[in-house]
Order: C-alpha cells, then sequence, then structure tokens
C-alpha cells in the first residue's frame, strides 16, 4: 500500500461508487444521530426502563405505516398532549377548556380512551366534564364528577386523574343519551363506549354495527375552578389504537423509535470510538517494535501473539461478567483486543520504512528515535490507518450489539442489541412480532454496510494494484 499524499485522497477516492454510496449512507446515519439529539426528548431515553413512563402507549403494536402496505385502515394509537386552551368565566367561577381535536380516518374502531389530567386547587373542589363532538355534529356528555374535597383553609395543591372509557359513570351517561336523542333503551353495561362515539348514527349505535364514522373529532374537557389559586397544570388525551409511530412498540408499550433512533449516535459513538483507539494504540505498539527491533521486539510480539491467541468472546463474556456492564466498560473490553491485527501490519510496515535511505539519514544528522518514529514512519501508515478504522468500526458495532443480545450490554441504554435481546426475551419471533426485531436489526446491517463500503474504497484507493479496479 503506497503512501497517497492525503490531498490526492479523495480525488481518487470518488472514482468508486461504492465508496460514494458507503458516505451517503453515514451522512443518513449522522442525520438520524442529530435527529435523535434534537427532536427525542432527553427524558425518554432516560426513562427507557421506566414502566410508568410508557403508560400511554400502545402494547406490542405495529408501526404505523403497516396500513400503507396492507389497505386494513387499523386505527393508529394517538396520545394527545396540547390541547387548544380558552379561558372564561361565569360569574366568580373560572372556566378553563381544553379541546383535543384529531382526525380518525380507520375502518375499525379504536379500542378505548384515556383523559388524564392534574388540577391544583384547594378547599373548593373543582367540577370537569369532559364531552365528545362527532364529524356529525352530534355532541355527547362522557362525565361530569368533582374532584374530592380538601380541608377548609388547605393551600393549593397538584391533585392527577383520569376519565377511562371503562368508568360505569361514562357508561352510563352514554345510556342516557340514547335515550333522550334516539328512544333507544340500553342497560349502560351493554354500551361500548369507543363503539358508541364513533359509530354511523342509527339504532345499533350501541354496539357500533353500523360501523366506523370518518372524519374529524373534537374531545373537550371543561373545568370549573372556583378558587383564586386553583388552576390546570396539564392534560392529555390517549385513543387506544391497533399501530402506532414509525418502529411500533413492544411489550413493555415502549416506543421503538426512540431506542433505534438514539441507538444511532450510540452505535456510532462505539464504533468510531473503539476503532479509532484501537488503530492508534495498535499503530503505535507496531511502529515502536518494528523500529527497535532486538529483545524489545521480540518481547513486544511475543505478548501480541498471547492477545491474539486469546478467545476474545468468551474473555469479553467474563469481563462482563466479573467487572461490569457499563457502556463504558464494553469499549473497553473491545479495545483491549482491537489493536492486536494493527500492531502487526504496523510492525512489517515499520520494518520496510526503517531501512530506507533516508531514514539512515535522518538518524546520521542525529534525530531521536522518537522523531523517527512519529515524523517520518508514523505519517506514511497513517492512510492505513483510515482505511483499518473504516473496516473495524462495524466490527466493533457487531461486538457491542453481540454483548447485548447475550445479555451482557448496559441494559440502561437503549442500543440496538439491547433491543434486540429484549426482542429474543420475550418471544418476539415465535409471536410473530416482527418489526421488534426488524428495525434494529435493519439498523446494524445499514452502518455495517455504510463503513465496509468507505473501507473497500479506501483500500482501493490507497493501493497500487487496486486503483482503478
Amino acid at each position: 500500500m503506497s503512501a497517497l499524499p492525503v490531498g490526492s485522497l479523495w480525488k481518487e477516492y470518488r472514482r468508486y461508487r461504492s465508496g460514494l454510496a458507503g458516505l451517503a449512507l453515514l451522512a443518513s446515519l449522522l442525520a438520524l444521530s442529530a435527529m435523535a439529539i434534537a427532536l427525542v426528548p432527553l427524558d425518554a431515553y432516560g426513562q427507557w426502563n421506566n414502566p410508568s413512563y410508557w403508560s400511554e402507549y400502545p402494547k406490542a403494536a405495529p408501526p404505523a405505516w403497516v396500513n400503507y402496505i396492507t389497505g386494513l385502515k387499523l386505527p393508529e394509537h394517538l396520545v394527545l398532549k396540547d390541547p387548544i386552551i380558552d379561558r372564561s368565566a361565569i360569574g366568580r367561577v373560572k372556566v378553563i377548556t381544553h379541546t383535543f381535536r384529531f382526525a380518525f380516518p380507520y375502518e375499525a374502531f379504536p379500542d378505548d380512551f384515556l383523559f388524564k389530567f392534574s388540577l391544583k386547587y384547594g378547599a373548593s373542589p373543582p367540577l370537569v366534564e369532559l364531552s365528545a363532538e362527532r364529524p356529525d355534529g352530534v355532541r355527547m356528555l362522557l362525565a361530569r364528577s368533582a374532584m374530592p374535597p380538601r380541608s377548609e383553609g388547605s393551600e393549593a395543591r397538584a391533585y392527577d386523574s383520569a376519565i377511562f372509557s371503562t368508568d360505569r359513570n361514562l357508561r352510563v351517561n352514554l345510556a342516557n343519551h340514547l335515550a333522550e336523542r334516539l328512544g333507544i333503551l340500553a342497560s349502560p353495561d351493554g354500551i361500548s363506549p369507543e363503539r358508541m362515539i364513533f359509530a354511523k348514527g342509527g339504532p345499533s349505535m350501541a354496539d357500533g354495527g353500523t360501523g366506523v364514522l370518518k372524519g374529524d373529532y373534537a374531545f373537550q374537557a371543561r373545568f370549573f375552578l372556583l378558587g383564586d389559586q386553583d388552576d390546570v397544570i396539564s392534560s392529555s388525551l390517549v385513543i387506544g389504537g391497533k399501530v402506532f409511530g414509525l418502529f411500533g412498540t413492544d411489550d413493555l408499550r415502549r416506543d421503538l423509535s426512540v431506542g433505534i433512533l438514539w441507538g444511532t449516535p450510540i452505535a456510532l459513538s462505539i464504533g468510531i470510538s473503539v476503532a479509532v483507539l484501537s488503530a492508534l494504540i495498535g499503530l503505535a505498539y507496531g511502529v515502536i517494535s518494528g523500529y527497535h527491533g532486538g529483545r524489545l521486539d521480540e518481547l513486544m510480539m511475543r505478548l501480541n501473539d498471547v492477545a491474539y491467541a486469546i478467545p476474545a468472546l468468551p474473555f469479553l463474556i467474563l469481563l462482563a461478567l466479573s467487572l461490569g456492564r457499563s457502556l463504558l466498560y464494553v469499549i473497553a473490553y473491545l479495545i483491549l483486543f482491537g489493536w492486536v491485527g494493527i500492531a502487526k501490519v504496523a510492525r512489517s510496515a515499520a520494518l520496510q520504512i526503517k531501512a530506507a535511505p533516508y531514514i539512515e539519514a535522518v538518524e546520521l544528522l542525529g534525530a531521536s528515535s522518537w522523531r523517527v518514529i512519529f515524523r517520518h514512519i508514523v505519517p506514511q501508515l497513517i492512510p492505513y490507518a483510515i482505511a483499518n478504522i473504516a473496516l473495524s468500526v462495524p466490527a466493533a458495532i457487531l461486538a457491542e450489539a453481540g454483548l447485548s443480545f447475550l445479555g451482557l450490554g448496559d441494559p440502561r441504554v437503549p442500543t440496538w442489541g439491547q433491543i434486540l435481546h429484549d426482542a429474543q426475551l420475550h418471544g418476539a419471533a415465535a409471536r410473530g412480532l416482527w418489526w421488534w426485531a426488524l428495525s434494529p436489526g435493519m439498523m446494524l446491517a445499514l452502518s455495517s454496510l455504510a463503513f465496509v463500503m468507505i473501507g473497500y474504497a479506501l483500500d482501493r484507493a490507497l493501493n497500487p494494484r487496486m486503483r482503478g479496479i
């Protein structure tokens, strides 16, 4: 491999379409990393293993784009957290209205719905009223309830509550709606609230037998507050569906897009840091060994042979079990075995360069051995090191994924390997939850492919025997 000038490297590299494709793929991965850091809340990343954080999401739901492939129009699970807020007053009573508007163009009914809210109030308990407006203009009262009273003179404090579609009071209100509007007497226990709200009109609204009424819906919550310090802290509406998001959810209701997107910068950080540090250590080790020669060279190469002979995977498993599974530990374990191969190649190159006439001339001029090594030998090996780094990144990414898949990665970090481990642990393949394993597997394949194409293009550009092939 010749020492191609760095300035000419790009000119030679861009002749290879596979290398340009690899750079385009790498740019996409970097864009995904930036998107994860900028758009995905850090709180969601930190709460990856907190089940309560994901309680509003569906369990084991496929991604929403399956609707465009199958044409089934399965209802999408909606988590609405930004209501339209309106404030008014009726005498001394403050009225705060939170309105949630959404489109429902699906063929099937939602599974359920949940309205969650948080209030701050003192001694006078507020009243909460929830209603739904259908696309045909029909308005239904769903719930009306007062909050629990508090002791006289107490300060305003937060109170969290929720209205679920299975509440009996909600069913009673819908039964009254049927009786008043259509003259239908129905038992509250026989009413399906989500079907009645989303069904087409007619006598069978109670069970949704006439199909789904498509269009724009509005759920409106009115809070009647009596105290000066009383206020609505937050509210959210969940419409239970069967599909969700870009990557779906897992058995623990976690949004897989958080793990997939955040896994991208984590995987790139692991792969690049392991590859770069391993290359630097191996390069320095091999050049020092080859340049000095003699007993030092013999000792260093025997140590290199010992490290090369150790089976990496069993030893990595042993280290992870004995020392810990922190992500920094995993990176250190991979570096421990990553420098061995490049050290041998660097030693062979150093032996050849050492015999060059200009090296002898520099030594006769009184240059120290460190100056010769780092000024005249190492710079010639940098192009090879760059190619080696590009080819080593996918190996490091896959090694970390393999450890995580075996349950030896950092469980606190949502890496692609950890997602695959969870999928295997919950029997995703046997249960047909294909999206759980497909997304992280595809990301591992694409990230590896990007660096492999870049590495092979660099190898061709730097190797005079392969240029132009």
